[in-house]
């Protein structure tokens, strides 16, 4: 009997693959190669990587503000949470991840403010929730850090900050969906989205500035899909806050620009200015500058 070198080849990879622990978020489900689209775009061995112009709310006043948002597939350990360096240690099993770094900054007055918020989602996300989320906001007053580590059931997350009402705790939450994973979800499958009725986790920034307890919410998302961009509506039942998120309908969806209401006030506005496929973490070098220069930041 013959056999085509390509089946032996994804059987052998499936094969080699570790069974998860029992303690594992990703334990009922196995870790499954990607399709042939994402094989050609999320597999150059590159990141896209997005500047944005951005109009920012802060202190009741609209600022100016530049973003970048680094989509990038990498390995990811299921029980570390964290980039694999190396092969699996055992016990533990490689995640093929899409990881989406988000940097926005803006001037108040005097003094800026700087943004990152990492969020990391199983390439095979349609039903899965992402594996990590962590987000810092820091300005000349001090800084926050929140994590999001996804468990069998439940996310753990560690808030720390400055301010004497927030301080540092720990606590467990059960939301159906990250806000900050509907971004890479929708890289990946944004029909998983569509007609959702669930409970949310509102974005971790919203919640820092506006110093409200990450609780989940009731939620609902829907998508308004036309021929060359679709719209995604994120509304909240019990809070006055709305997110709109244009993006090309077809793969790979990416990500036009964005709204962000609260109380029915603007409070943050994006628009993609320029897409860049890029190996950047090669391009530290002074020579590299142009590079940048064409990415245009805004910061």
């Amino acid at each position: 009997m013959k056999f085509n070198p390509v089946f032996l080849m994804i059987f052998g990879l499936y094969s080699c693959q570790q069974t998860p622990p029992a303690d594992s978020p990703i334990r009922a489900e196995k870790v499954s190669l990607p399709v042939a689209s994402k094989d050609n775009y999320w597999y150059q061995g590159k990141a896209e990587v997005n500047s944005y112009s951005v109009v920012q709310e802060r202190y009741g006043e609209q600022r100016e503000a530049g973003q970048v948002m680094v989509f990038v597939t990498e390995d990811f350990s299921a029980n570390k949470q964290v980039k694999l360096d190396a092969e699996p240690a055992p016990g533990d099993v490689r995640v093929p991840v899409l990881k989406l770094n988000t940097i926005r900054r803006f001037k108040t007055g005097i003094y800026d403010y700087s943004l990152t918020q990492s969020v990391f989602t199983p390439v095979e996300a349609k039903d899965r929730r992402s594996l990590k989320l962590s987000a810092t906001i820091q300005d000349w007053c001090g800084h926050v850090f929140v994590q999001c580590n996804a468990g069998p059931e439940t996310y753990k997350v560690k808030s720390f900050s400055y301010f004497e009402s927030e301080g540092d705790s720990e606590t467990d939450v059960k939301p159906g969906l990250l806000e900050d994973e509907i971004w890479t979800r929708i890289r990946l499958n944004p029909e998983s989205l569509a007609s959702l009725k669930t409970t949310v986790l509102p974005a971790v920034f919203y919640c820092r500035f506006r110093h409200k307890p990450l609780q989940p919410e009731q939620a609902d998302i829907t998508i308004e899909k036309n021929a060359g961009e679709s719209t995604l509506n994120l509304v909240y039942a019990n809070i006055p806050r709305r997110l709109s998120i244009r993006f090309e309908t077809e793969f790979p969806h990416r990500i036009l620009g964005w709204e962000e209401i609260y109380e029915g006030k603007l409070m943050s506005k994006g628009t993609l200015k320029k897409t860049l496929m890029d190996e950047y973490w090669k391009h530290h070098d002074v020579a590299s500058a142009p590079l940048r220069n064409e990415l245009n930041p805004g910061f």
